[in-house]
């Protein structure tokens, strides 16, 4: 199926003409060594070892006018030491009063800047950035995958400073060696790319012109010679920390554990060591995350898990290396991946049953996550090519404590568990080609716990390849994925019954449910093939796969499986301004679904585009078409349903982001085409930055979902499954305020709060009949006489056969949600490495039942809710030995 599946793609793919732009002929820039007098770094350029080499001009822009001259030309000087990479550049501008200094906290990027881009490894497909703002705030990311991903969690330890002048404005800085990676040689020669963003035209120039159509980006740099006699040194960071913290909220009587408050004195160590001169070991014991933003609020209605990205430094800084996504052209498959942080100190699987009788009645305190005890993960690339990653972790076992009436138990709700992760990834041909696997296992400790649903061990893992050839425009890439779970029976019958297999629905003939099995196993992949770079035409043909049996979720995330798909994309770009265009871009996509049992169960496709307008205004929309698809999992187990098809539209415009105040308005509006189902949303977006050091962002949102089939529930009759289905009736507003003030780059104060209220109201319940009817209307029964709401109880009865007895009955699904989370944090880097944060985090959340929406109503109700407060400072302290 998998050739069928792909060969139009090879078709189309043979058919189109070749690229035609390439970039220009490598540059080399020449660094000279320094000793005994390093300059001083001030901002200036005026210490004499800066006239021991020359300036590095000629740039070229890259956008909007790409392969033009720049607005003003921009030069540098690298010079080095046996400890220290040394640059200065000058960013000419005859009028200097414009230069737009913006002040932000770290990895913001605003404002004029100028950057340069470090690929030591020499290996054509990482690198290391540091950016520079006119007003000294920094930059710095971690580039991988070729100029595909830039991780801005990657924080080094570097020193820096402007000024500007007649000129224009000047950024010198210091680069520790130890803060890049690089092999063991006596010279090295490594990538280079500075670039400059002329912030009042949006306009980006480069040294070594790469074009924007270029399928790369670290592959095309100049490069850094004359480094000579430079060694990686040992590095050893300690990055000890101490956290103080106080949490308060409502006092329940009765309650033991409610006592309104909870005092907390911790502290923990993060380290990184250098096991070699190109490997790099983080350790983490007893990490604290407090100052780490909440996660937005959302009522999810689906039978699927809600995937949140992942915020917690240790785990976010160098994750690319471990990010194996099992790609997919739905949004569905989008986040699917071997490897899922968030796993690692999640909250408890587990929660105590709780005796509530003329006895007495229990309360309890559960822990909100299981404690991670340690982590430690290795990474690098050696000088022979080879990407490392490996991971691992351990958390606690977490126990919640019971008491009934002075008496004191505790119960297991989350075993001691074991992840561990390793990624290996070698790179041929100067990175057009590569190959690597990655292998993820979970251990739990189950013994004295009743927690025999979880599975014991886990095991995942996979191959993949890439390759690149004419100049990298054309590629092939693929992966493989397998699963291996085991467990009791308990554990793995609740795999087989769960919401991404449904292997007991009735309809499913191709897969069996075995309440005996103690193990399951499964496969997936992806391969794709297509055109990138270096064209204004990029294409991609591919085709992906979960097995009915594969299972991701213990370290990894795996919305659905039992799934193959075939998508196209093609895309076409525009990178020189045009017509009312800076630059255009125009997608088609399109896909088809099927499951392992050969039916169709989803299919769609749509056209988007848009782009920056020459008023440095932007525009964006799309129109999509969804066909008649087969729910398999609406029925949550029993019988796919099949669902009538939809249009989708959506837009967004906005503001010239170069002003102090911006705005935008986005929207999407989706029709089934059967019924009265329908969703829309509108959003705004806005931001004011009064002076250069304060901004403020309010972005609120509103949307109507009115669906004429929202699951309800099942139950029992005659020994049959009865479906009960409502036509709900929801309308959310959520408004997210963000409020930025850094007094200098080093100390600065950042707010978040969103209020979010979301009410749902049902009717027209009905109970599913024929599924897979060809009417919409045949595939299910609308209640009318004989069902009837009991206000006393406040659910509904169903009297099927109209004898005068209920036959089954269900509560009454409206429900009323409200929630308020924010985060202010104040961040004061007080030497460089070494920060204090104080934070004070807020949290309310609320409802009721009655399914009416009112958002006055519905806020004054939720600031009437009592509030869970945290009060934290957190201080830790750098040293490198």
């Amino acid at each position: 199926m998998i050739r069928k599946l792909l060969l139009p793609g090879f078709l189309f793919f043979a058919a189109t003409p070749l690229a035609a732009q390439t970039p220009m002929e490598k540059k080399i820039y020449h660094a000279k060594p320094i000793n005994p007098h390093p300059p001083v770094i001030d901002g200036r350029l005026d210490d004499p070892v800066w006239e021991k080499v020359e300036w590095a001009t000629n740039f070229t822009q890259r956008e909007p006018n790409d392969g033009a001259a720049p607005s003003h030309q921009t030069a540098f000087k690298i010079l080095y030491d046996e400890r220290n990479l040394y640059v200065g550049v000058r960013a000419y501008d005859n009028e200097p009063d414009k230069i737009v200094r913006r002040v932000t906290r770290r990895d913001q990027f605003d404002g004029d800047w100028v950057e340069i881009n470090i690929d030591s490894y020499f290996d054509h497909r990482t690198g290391f950035s540091f950016t520079l703002n006119a007003a000294g705030v920094k930059g710095d990311e971690a580039i991988s995958n070729d100029g595909d991903n830039w991780d801005a969690n990657w924080n080094p330890v570097w020193f820096s400073e402007v000024s500007i002048d007649q000129e224009g404005w000047i950024a010198e800085m210091r680069i520790p060696l130890s803060q890049l990676r690089f092999g063991d040689k006596e010279e090295q020669v490594w990538g280079i790319q500075v670039q400059r963003r002329f912030f009042r035209k949006q306009e980006r120039s480069v040294w070594q012109y790469i074009p924007q159509n270029t399928p790369g980006w670290v592959s095309f740099f100049g490069e850094l010679h004359g480094l000579k006699g430079i060694h990686a040194s040992r590095r050893i960071e300690l990055l000890p920390y101490s956290v103080g913290s106080t949490r308060q909220f409502k006092k329940t009587l009765g309650n033991p554990f409610a006592t309104g408050e909870i005092n907390k004195l911790s502290g923990g160590l993060d380290a990184k060591v250098g096991v070699t001169s190109d490997l790099t070991m983080d350790v983490t014991v007893n990490p604290d995350f407090g100052q780490v933003e909440a996660d937005p609020s959302q009522v999810n209605l689906t039978a699927f898990e809600t995937f949140f990205a992942e915020k917690r430094p240790f785990f976010i800084e160098g994750q690319n290396i471990l990010d194996y996504r099992l790609a997919g052209g739905d949004g569905s498959f989008s986040n699917d991946r071997l490897f899922y942080s968030r796993r690692i100190g999640r909250a408890p699987h587990g929660y105590p049953d709780l005796k509530d009788d003329e006895d007495g009645k229990e309360y309890t305190k559960v822990p909100e996550n299981a404690a991670i005890a340690a982590a430690a993960k290795l990474t690098g690339k050696t000088k022979s090519g080879i990407s490392i990653g490996i991971l691992d972790a351990v958390t606690d076992e977490e126990e919640a404590e019971i008491d009934f009436n002075g008496l004191r138990r505790k119960e297991i709700v989350e075993p001691r568990t074991n992840f561990l992760v390793g990624r290996l990834q070698k790179d041929f041909n100067k990175g057009t080609s590569a190959i690597g696997g990655m292998f993820t296992a979970t251990h739990r400790d189950l013994s004295g716990s009743q927690l025999n649903y979880l599975n014991r061990a886990a095991y995942s893992g996979g191959v993949d390849f890439r390759h690149q050839w004419h100049n990298r425009t054309y590629y092939i890439e693929g992966l493989s994925v397998f699963s291996n779970i085991r467990g009791d029976k308990a554990a793995i019958y609740e795999a087989q019954t769960a919401s991404q297999r449904y292997y007991q629905r009735p309809d499913a003939d191709y897969v069996e449910l075995d309440p005996n099995r103690t193990s399951l196993s499964g496969h997936g992949g992806n391969l794709s093939i297509g055109r990138g770079g270096n064209s204004k035409l990029r294409l991609n043909f591919s085709t992906t796969w979960r097995s009915p049996g594969l299972d991701l979720n213990d370290a990894g995330f795996l919305r659905q499986a039992d799934r193959i798909m075939q998508s196209a994309w093609a895309g076409y770009r525009i990178n020189k301004p045009t017509f009312i265009f800076n630059r255009l871009n125009i997608n088609w996509n399109q896909w088809w679904g099927w499951n392992f049992g050969g039916e169709t169960v989803f299919k769609g496709g749509n056209i988007n585009g848009g782009g920056q307008l020459k008023n440095y205004w932007g525009v964006w929309g799309g129109l999509g078409r969804e066909g008649e698809n087969l729910a398999t999992t609406a029925l949550r187990g029993g019988p796919a349903l099949r669902l009538p098809g939809q249009w989708n539209q959506w837009y967004e415009l906005f503001s010239d982001d170069r002003k102090a105040v911006q705005a935008g308005v986005f929207g999407f509006n989706s029709w089934k085409d059967e019924g009265n189902a329908r969703f829309h949303e509108i959003g705004l977006s806005s931001a004011f930055r009064p002076f250069k050091a304060l901004s403020f962002r309010l972005n609120p949102f509103y949307n109507i979902n009115k669906d004429d089939l929202q699951y309800v529930g099942t139950r029992s009759y005659n020994g049959e499954s009865r479906y009960i289905f409502g036509r709900l009736d929801q309308k959310t507003l959520g408004i997210t305020l963000r409020f930025d003030y850094s007094i200098t780059p080093n100390l600065s104060i950042q707010y978040y709060g969103q209020p979010f209220v979301s009410a749902g109201k049902y009717d027209q319940y009905k109970r599913i009949t024929s599924p897979r009817a060809e009417r919409y209307q045949d595939r299910f029964h609308v209640f009318a006489g004989e069902i009837q709401y009991v206000a006393q109880k406040d659910s509904f009865f169903v009297d099927e056969n109209f004898d005068g007895n209920s036959d089954y009955g269900f509560g009454k699904p409206d429900f009323n949600f409200r929630q308020f989370r924010s985060n202010l944090v104040v961040r004061w880097e007080y030497i460089p490495g070494s920060t204090l944060f104080v934070v004070w985090s807020q949290g309310r959340t609320g409802g009721e039942s009655n399914g009416e929406f009112s958002f006055r109503n519905d806020l004054r109700d939720l600031f009437r809710v009592f509030p869970d407060n945290v009060f934290l400072v957190k201080l830790n302290r750098w040293f490198s030995l």
